[in-house]
């Protein structure tokens, strides 16, 4: 048993999984879900974001962007404007209801961050976070490795079939 909590896979692995269920909670306590909260960060970091592109930011689907998007609207927290070059593409903006909001979870934040790190000394964790940066610098690079490789392999398996 020992082992197991020691396991640098299970215990990230662990720590996420019990932060989403946190998070979860405290957003369900302001009739919200995480990911809303998450697209509200977002559009405040990067107002007039396109739907596709916050979708590849958070990893799902448009058509998952664009139902939170509906919700988000219909509390008067966001609002999409047509993209001036393209009539297909919806710019996203936050509305002036959507700051309380974003206060809150700012605070939602900080209360975390704080329970998270109790008791950890400022050296561990910058320590930490330099690690998990590091960690994470690596798998992009392996992601994106691994993405142009099978690129490769599937544009030498296309130029075999014309040959």
């Amino acid at each position: 048993m020992q082992h197991c909590q020691r396991d640098l896979l299970f215990l990230l692995h662990d720590v996420a999984r019990l932060l989403r269920v946190d998070a979860d909670k405290r957003a369900r306590a302001h009739d919200m879900t995480r990911a809303q909260w998450g697209i509200l960060i977002w559009l405040e970091r990067q107002p007039g974001i396109s739907q596709k592109e916050l979708a590849e930011l958070l990893e799902v689907e448009p058509i998952t962007v664009a139902r939170l998007i509906d919700r988000l609207e219909t509390r008067g927290m966001v609002e999409r404007r047509p993209d001036p070059k393209d009539r297909r593409i919806w710019r996203l903006h936050l509305k002036p209801d959507a700051y309380p909001m974003l206060e809150e979870i700012a605070e939602q934040r900080a209360e975390i961050v704080g329970m998270l790190t109790q008791g950890i000394d400022r050296a561990s964790l910058d320590a930490t976070t330099d690690a998990l940066l590091r960690m994470k610098t690596t798998l992009v690079h392996e992601a994106h490795a691994g993405r142009r490789h099978a690129e490769t392999n599937d544009s030498d398996a296309k130029t075999k079939e014309v040959a």
